[in-house]
């Protein structure tokens, strides 16, 4: 057994063209068979892989969808809100303290 026809999880997901968790969610729903090496190391048989990718019931992620304005600024408070939320706090504060 040559250990050129193991994969990793990567090269799987290369091949399959769906992201790494895709290809862990495949594992766990044994859609795809992992073998432990060494106990430590997840490895996948490449003949097996390509044959689920020719069967058709992998559907490629390459999709990419145009990332609008809109989502760009709903990111932006959904990310930052904290730090905004902080620096109004911290400009009350320090407004108190000088002007009062």
């Amino acid at each position: 057994m040559s250990t050129e026809q193991f994969i990793t999880v990567r090269e799987t997901s290369q091949i399959l063209g769906v992201s790494e968790k895709k290809v862990m969610d495949m594992i766990e729903g044994q859609k795809l068979q992992a073998y432990r090496i060494a106990d430590q190391f997840l490895r996948l048989k490449k003949s097996e892989v390509v044959s689920v990718r020719n069967s058709g019931h992998v559907i490629n992620e390459s999709v990419k969808f145009e990332y609008t304005k809109a989502e760009h600024l709903s990111d932006f408070f959904y990310f930052n809100d904290f730090y905004m939320m902080s620096l109004v706090v911290i400009a009350a504060l320090l407004s108190f303290i000088f002007f009062l």
